[in-house]
């Protein structure tokens, strides 16, 4: 997670990192936290495969524009503005980054990594299992889910009466007359 130096390229990322990362957790992974975190490891541990073999080691550009594909491919119906330059639709948005990026001067092997791994998310995650005789091959681990996920409320459950909110103290009922 390594942005680099402080500049302009810097700011770019910290920018898309905190809005797309906050775009997913509240849209498509709203109450998910363990399969957000997951995709945040599957998407690391790829990279970090990834990058050995290309000799990349600073991957925070690729983890941003990775979930920059992710966000636009689940939301493809969405138009973008590109510095009131250029409009598109949200999947072209990793494409439109990658060609800012290449403007800048900046290496787009890294975009592509991004690219391919957020790529291998979403179709493993969103495209395969919905394919005839597909299945979800992704499955967030269950300690994951132990740690993130809430559990979900047992309709069976009944609280002892020290438990209850009625005996709560404090909580006298307004309407009641005085002794």
């Amino acid at each position: 997670l390594f942005f680099g130096p402080l500049g302009f390229s810097f700011f770019f990322n910290m920018i898309f990192l905190y809005r797309y990362c906050r775009m997913l957790e509240e849209g498509s992974f709203r109450g998910r936290t363990a399969d957000f975190v997951f995709m945040f490891l599957f998407g690391g541990f790829l990279m970090t495969l990834f990058g050995l073999f290309a000799s990349l080691f600073f991957l925070g550009q690729a983890f941003t524009i990775m979930l920059v594909y992710v966000w636009s491919r689940r939301n493809p119906y969405i138009r973008m503005n590109f510095f009131g330059l250029l409009n598109f639709q949200a999947p072209f948005l990793p494409w439109v980054l990658m060609g800012f990026s290449l403007l800048l001067g900046n290496s787009i092997i890294i975009d592509l990594l991004g690219i391919a791994v957020g790529h291998i998310y979403y179709f493993l995650e969103d495209v395969f299992p919905n394919q005839p005789g597909g299945k979800k091959l992704l499955l967030t681990p269950s300690f994951l889910k132990m740690v993130f996920d809430t559990p979900e409320e047992d309709p069976n459950y009944n609280p002892l009466p020290e438990d209850r909110l009625e005996n709560q103290p404090g909580d006298q009922d307004l309407n009641q007359q005085p002794p």
